[in-house]
């Protein structure tokens, strides 16, 4: 019964003091809606990265050393204009591919690739493109034509969609590769038989704004036969990540360091790493409002226990013991705290929900585990604050002396 009437009481101060309580409360509000929308809006942007990410993270890219541990340097075989990129820097030979088959084959698909920048003319226009050069097995494999299809001969090719709608390329359009005014050039006249279905960021190769021929087109074009730019190792399970790069590292760079491995799933925890610090960091300067709102809180219950000292002397007086008054104030802040916490947290979900659309450009996530994890969260800390903000002025309260509290006036 001493409870109910202490909570009571309690609550009185609360209805007697509304507008001064609600305006404490407030400031708990907006902290919960601060730190809950903005971990939110984190928990949404790390889940949708992720998602845009994972499509890749589980490619290997294995390059030779620039050091000089490669598959050699290129000789003077090549026969294109610009020359293959090989011609500059080491490049994995077909022993190489066939050790890095032999290594990881049993994890994925392995596929090498030719790769160069070369001066195209589309009508009147000209300028330059990435080119990709593909043995015809793996053509089928790693590319999706969305109009067209594969390339058949030799004098027939793929472009990007970025790259087709920025040159006005369709299905028959003509494409010159190579420099008509250089007269040592090796000029290629090729017909667009296929668009490609856009792929977006990519380790592998970055096809939306580039032109991919067969093996032999390129190679006649740039030289280099089986002297491969680069081969990737698009794996089943992006859990076999280390294992597999582990496997090629011991197979090629057994004796001195041949190659290097790139696995785009490092890139994947990088930059989710960052998204998070970065949510943290936000949090962190949201959390700065409920500090204000602790502010608030403590003013309002020291401001009670002043207006109140006579109230506590009587009741000292008739026998109410210091640690019941010590919860009378107590669950003042406490039911702020809830009051402020719960409002809160509906508004977040309402905010929250904008926020995320607005910052992210979509929900997809929105109502996940990672995602509503944070209104309950935010919910807790502001009722923590609160409870922190009024232990002081009850302690003051329960600790008044009975007789100095019944003379103030």
């Amino acid at each position: 019964m001493t409870k109910d009437i202490i909570l009571q009481l309690s609550i009185r101060s609360i209805r007697l003091n509304f507008l001064r309580s609600l305006l404490a409360a407030l400031g708990i509000v907006i902290g919960v809606v601060a730190i809950s929308s903005m971990g939110m809006m984190g928990a949404n942007m790390t889940l949708s990265v992720t998602e845009e990410l994972s499509a890749m993270a589980n490619v290997l890219v294995v390059k030779a050393n620039a050091n000089g541990g490669g598959g050699g340097m290129m000789g003077p075989g090549g026969g294109g204009s610009g020359g293959s990129s090989s011609s500059d820097d080491d490049y994995i030979s077909k022993d190489q591919l066939d050790d890095i088959d032999r290594a990881v084959g049993q994890y994925g698909l392995v596929y090498p690739l030719y790769q160069d920048t070369e001066t195209i003319e589309v009508g009147d226009n000209e300028g330059r493109a990435t080119i990709y050069g593909l043995r015809d097995e793996d053509m089928a494999t790693v590319l999706t034509v969305e109009e067209g299809a594969l390339p058949k001969t030799t004098s027939s090719v793929v472009v990007g969609p970025s790259f087709a709608e920025r040159h006005g390329l369709t299905i028959g359009s003509r494409i010159t590769i190579g420099d008509e005014d250089d007269d040592e050039a090796v000029v290629q006249k090729v017909r667009v038989v296929g668009i490609l279905e856009e792929k977006g960021m990519s380790m592998d190769m970055n096809t939306d704004n580039a032109i991919v021929m067969p093996e032999k087109t390129f190679v006649g074009l740039f030289g280099g036969e089986s002297e491969y730019d680069q081969v990737n190792v698009i794996l089943n399970d992006i859990n076999d990540a280390d294992t597999a790069t582990e496997a090629i590292e011991n197979q090629l760079n057994r004796k001195e360091d041949e190659i290097t491995v790139q696995d785009s799933s490092r890139m994947m925890e990088s930059i989710t790493s960052t998204v998070s610090t970065l949510t943290t960091f936000v949090m962190a300067i949201a959390a700065i409002s409920l500090l204000v709102a602790a502010t608030s809180i403590f003013n309002v219950m020291m401001m009670s226990v002043t207006e109140r000292i006579r109230e506590i002397g009587i009741l000292r007086s008739i026998g109410t013991r210091k640690n019941e008054v010590l919860r009378m104030f107590i669950y003042e802040a406490v039911i702020l705290g809830l009051v402020g916490a719960a409002i809160g947290a509906i508004m977040s979900l309402v905010l929250g929900w904008l926020v995320v659309l607005a910052m992210v450009g979509t929900t997809k996530y929105f109502f996940t585990f990672q995602s509503l994890i944070y209104v309950p969260m935010a919910m807790l800390i502001g009722i923590a604050i609160c409870i922190f903000s009024g232990v002081y002025p009850a302690w003051r309260a329960a600790n008044l002396d009975p007789i100095e509290a019944l003379r103030s006036d």
